[in-house]
């Protein structure tokens, strides 16, 4: 069992930025690609990044491609997601979330409680 604690959410204005922050307990965390997924209120959870395990390939959903960062210090078991430039329709709760890098399904193993994000415009 992996546990994933979030981190770094909170309020910000619009054009700011925030760096979010997810620690894994599982030193073997480099065996995991890591995602970020945010859920605004009344809407379904959607897809912001990914990372593989080894750092060499990232993806962004269109939204956020130019606007957010993500990354991962395998020493240290954390992952990031660096938002810069935020806008109101970013607010929502945002989940870290892990898959062992060999699987084949689409599903992911292990997700974290969330970060609220709100963005004042």
């Amino acid at each position: 069992q992996v546990q994933l604690v979030e981190s770094g959410g909170g309020l910000v204005q619009a054009g700011g930025s925030l760096r979010l922050s997810c620690a894994a307990s599982d030193r073997g965390f480099w065996r995991f690609n890591v995602a970020w997924f945010r859920q605004a209120p009344g809407k379904e959870r959607e897809f912001v990044a990914t990372i593989s395990w080894s750092s060499d390939r990232t993806e962004y959903a269109d939204s956020v491609k130019g606007r957010f960062t993500i990354s991962r210090d395998n020493a240290k078991n954390t992952a990031y997601l660096q938002m810069n430039s935020l806008k109101p329709e970013d607010t929502a709760v945002y989940y870290c979330a892990v898959r062992f890098r060999g699987s084949t399904r689409p599903e992911y193993d292990y997700w974290g409680q969330g970060t609220q994000v709100t963005v004042s415009s």
